[in-house]
Parts: structure tokens; sequence; C-alpha cells
């Protein structure tokens, strides 16, 4: 009987375990739940073998039960026979005979008393051992349920925690991209470029500068030579060709 409440409590504190509870307060839910389910699986074969024996011992008792009410019956029958013999012997006038039949018959009385009492004393205890195989049994059906919601759980939990990892990887990708932006080194490229482009107009500018200067002072030269030129034409005329007052 201890062996039988043992293994009630045992089933009924698994079967009324809050999966959930457990997972809240643990570390790692994953191999707790691993653990959990080897656990279970465990605790189950035991049961089912703890149960299996309970069934048997009471197989054994019901058989047992049977055989003193059948035993019973016959002895009960047996009585019946040697009474009726007795009886028949007595009016044969064979008393002799018929006390050993009257005898015969109280024996078998008292044997089909005794396989009541032991049918009787047994019948409880059946019925009892009966109820609590029947509680091992739902107990059972409850831990193979509970034992599915593990493994359901423990999937979903692997599942999502691959997906978890999978989007911090993806969020820690997303940092790195805001920390190194590379539009922040394209902003740098292009300004030094506008630098290098900025210092090419320059010096363009200042050769620009450098040639007007140049054609400046060829203009310049060439109105001196015809200033020049001029000059030289004033001064032949004034050799060898008559003024205009002369010729007047």
């Amino acid at each position: 009987m201890a062996q039988k409440q043992s293994i009630l409590g045992r089933i009924s504190q698994l079967t009324k375990a809050n999966i959930n509870a457990l997972l809240d307060k643990a570390e790692d839910p994953q191999k707790m739940l691993d653990q959990m389910v080897r656990d279970y699986t465990n605790s189950i074969a035991e049961a089912e073998q703890a149960v299996a024996q309970t069934i048997g011992n009471l197989r054994l008792a019901e058989a047992d039960h049977a055989e003193d009410v059948a035993s019973a019956k016959e002895w009960g029958g047996k009585a019946i026979a040697a009474s009726n013999k007795a009886d028949q012997l007595r009016r044969e006038g064979h008393d002799g005979e018929a006390d050993r039949f009257d005898q015969l018959a109280k024996l078998a009385l008292g044997k089909q008393i005794a396989a009541e009492n032991e049918a009787k004393a047994a019948a409880p205890m059946i019925a009892q051992q009966g109820e609590v195989v029947e509680k091992l049994k739902t107990g059972l059906v409850g831990m193979r349920g509970k034992l599915t919601e593990l493994n359901s759980k423990r999937d979903e939990l692997v599942a999502r925690h691959r997906s978890a990892e999978a989007q911090a990887q993806v969020t820690d990708a997303i940092k790195s991209i805001d920390i190194l932006d590379p539009t922040s080194e394209l902003s740098r490229y292009e300004d030094r470029v506008r630098r290098v482009e900025a210092q090419v107009l320059g010096h363009q500018e200042l050769a620009a500068s450098s040639l007007d200067s140049q054609f400046a002072e060829l203009e310049a030269d060439a109105g001196q030579l015809e200033v020049e030129a001029r000059l030289a034409e004033l001064k032949g005329l004034g050799q060898g060709t008559p003024t205009p007052e002369e010729n007047a």
C-alpha cells in the first residue's frame, strides 16, 4: 500500500506540474526542458512498471476471490448433498450412516463458511485496489500528455531561440552599419574631391590671369609700334615733303 501511495503521489505531482511556471524560474529553459523530458520519460517507465505490477496483483487477488467464491459454492453443494444423504439414510433406519453424513455436511459447511469469509474479507481490498489501479491508469495518461506538452514546448522554445538569435544578428549588423555609416565616409571623400577641384580651379584662374597679362603686353607693344611708325612717318614728311602751309 505504501508503494501504491508513493506511485500515486509521484504521478499526481508530475501531472499537476505547471510547465510555464517552471520555465519562468529557469535560467536556461531549453536545458531544463531537456532534463524534464528525460525525467518524465524515466518516471513514466517506472510508473508503468509499478502500475503493471499493481494490476497483476489485483488480477491475482481477483482470481483468489473468484476461487473462494467458487469454493464456497462448491462446499455448499457438498453440504447439501451430505445432508440429503443423511436424511435418506435416517429414513431408511441407518442412523449410524446418517450421522456420518451429517458430520460430512457439517465439515462441508465449515469449509463453505471459511471460503465465504475469505471472499468477504478480500472484497474491500480488491475494490480499493481496483480504484488505485484506475487512478494510476489515469495518472499515466496525464503523464503522457505532459510529456507530449513538454516535447512541444521544447520544440517551440528551440525554434524561438533560433529566431531570437537570428534577429539579434540582424540587430547587431544594423548597429554596426549605424556606427560605421558609409555615407559619412562618402561625405568626407566628396569634401576632399571638392577641395582638389577648387585647387584646380585656382590654378586655372591663375593660368588665365597670366595669359591675359601677356596678351595685354602684346596689345601694349602693338600700340607702341603704331606710335613709332607714325612718328617715323612724320619725320619723313618733315624732311622731304612740303607742309600744308608751304603749299599755300
